[in-house]
């Protein structure tokens, strides 16, 4: 039998002893530690741990390692979370007409790369749904005409969010999902609901950036996976990157280049949520490596 592993993610007001009483406790409990990562802010006064590790003691329960550290917890007031390390996180895959990112994550899933298990493919189109169908996965085609009304789109939502409901949907992954999530939506799925916005946040935001961005002559484009809040395109970012272009490259060419970028930076951001290397910070991220 494997050894059971944890990965613990804490937050608390910066202090003397914080990684000392941790790593304190876990030899006391009979764990070792396989990683550990750590970063004080010096502007919130927070700080910030995760730590992989074994427990090499048999007779630790898990219930018993929860409530003991628990009382740590407390007495430093930390937010803490420990994750069963052997757990494939429940996803769910949204997407509508552009398929780049839906089928990077399918492949990245299917080959052993993105430890997860995707439980349904949701769309308000048909167009992947023999892709989804040569995965096994349940597709759900939800429609939302342009320009349906409030109570329509309710109604749509309502469906998704039977969906995560249902399959106990642990990240909701908008790949390329074009449609604008309502407030509820963001408040039901906040924290475990990843965009990838196609533009180098902050700039070149609304349709086609690809080709503002070749209006502006720039030198770079890139792309930003962010979570998911009301306010568009605005949440916490998790990854972004870039690549280089120049003046002799066409639209077209930008936007080939800048789908690239959407599926690397895509698939980092889902990776590090899955290995729980994130932890927010206000509006910001900390992102373990």
């Amino acid at each position: 039998m494997r050894q059971p592993e944890y990965i613990l993610t804490l937050s608390c007001p910066d202090q003397r002893g914080i990684v000392h009483s941790v790593s304190g406790f876990l030899a006391q409990h009979g764990c070792n530690i396989i990683d550990s990562a750590q970063f004080g802010d010096a502007q919130s006064a927070t700080f910030f741990m995760r730590v992989h590790f074994a427990v090499e003691d048999s007779s630790i329960s898990d219930a018993a390692l929860r409530e003991e550290f628990a009382a740590l917890g407390a007495g430093m007031q930390m937010s803490w979370q420990l994750h069963d390390a052997h757990h494939k996180p429940r996803v769910m895959l949204m997407v509508s007409k552009i398929g780049h990112c839906l089928n990077d994550l399918l492949f990245r899933y299917k080959s052993g790369l993105l430890p997860v298990e995707i439980k349904a493919i949701v769309s308000n189109h048909t167009d992947f749904y023999q892709l989804a169908a040569s995965y096994n996965i349940p597709f759900h085609h939800f429609p939302l005409a342009a320009g349906a009304a409030p109570e329509a789109k309710q109604a749509q939502e309502q469906k998704i969010l039977d969906i995560v409901e249902a399959n106990d949907i642990e990240l909701v992954v908008l790949a390329r999902y074009m449609q604008i999530l309502s407030p509820a939506m963001c408040d039901a799925l906040r924290g475990k609901a990843i965009n990838i916005h196609h533009s180098f946040l902050p700039s070149f935001k609304g349709a086609k950036p690809y080709y503002q961005a070749h209006e502006r002559g720039v030198k770079l484009i890139g792309a930003t996976a962010h979570f998911v809040t009301g306010d568009l395109d605005e949440g916490p970012i998790i990854e972004q990157d870039v690549e280089r272009v120049d003046h002799a490259m066409e639209p077209e060419t930008l936007t080939a280049i800048g789908r690239d970028v959407e599926c690397v930076v895509l698939a980092r951001a889902v990776k590090c949520f899955v290995e729980h290397r994130i932890l927010l910070n206000g509006h910001k991220t900390v992102v373990f490596k």
